[in-house]
């Protein structure tokens, strides 16, 4: 019996690391358009600044990219004291005008590869912060009364209400 389950796990092993070959396992729909497909390299991991030549700085990409929507702009906030808190410390706050993302400590412009709807835009924004530039990925689209942004390396999502 012992001779049997060797074969039979090895095997199993074998099937199991075949079936992880698949070209493209996730099913894409609307929700994922602008995304970088599966196994794209990331240009850099977890949105840290591009190595090699720095990207444009946000003055001056500001006049490449489209307009940021009216239906995104506002004050958004991760939770409700980042709307309400005079201490500066609303580290949840991101704000959102015609030509700017405003996050804590740093800002970002779309460049000139962003795509607009009245209800949304996606495509590579150039950041500035704390001394230092780089480019990301990054999607907002507007559901309901909250803002949901959508960024990659890593690939994660925030949802944001709406600051009254």
């Amino acid at each position: 019996m012992r001779e049997f389950r060797l074969p039979v796990l090895s095997l199993a092993v074998v099937l199991a690391i075949a079936g992880c070959d698949a070209s493209d396992p996730i099913a894409h729909d609307a929700n994922t358009v602008g995304l970088p497909g599966p196994g794209k390299p990331a240009s850099e991991p977890y949105g840290a600044p591009p190595s090699g030549a720095a990207p444009a700085t946000p003055a001056q990409s500001a006049s490449r990219g489209p307009a940021i929507p009216a239906g995104l702009q506002g004050r958004w906030g991760l939770a409700p004291r980042d709307c309400t808190s005079s201490l500066g410390d609303a580290k949840g706050l991101l704000v959102v005008n015609g030509h700017e993302l405003r996050f804590y400590e740093s800002r970002a412009v779309p460049s000139g590869d962003v795509q607009a709807t009245p209800d949304s835009i996606s495509g590579t924004f150039d950041f500035v912060g704390e001394g230092q530039t780089w480019s990301k990925y990054q999607a907002l689209r507007v559901e309901g009364r909250d803002l949901v942004r959508t960024e990659t390396n890593p690939m994660a999502s925030f949802n944001y209400a709406k600051c009254d």
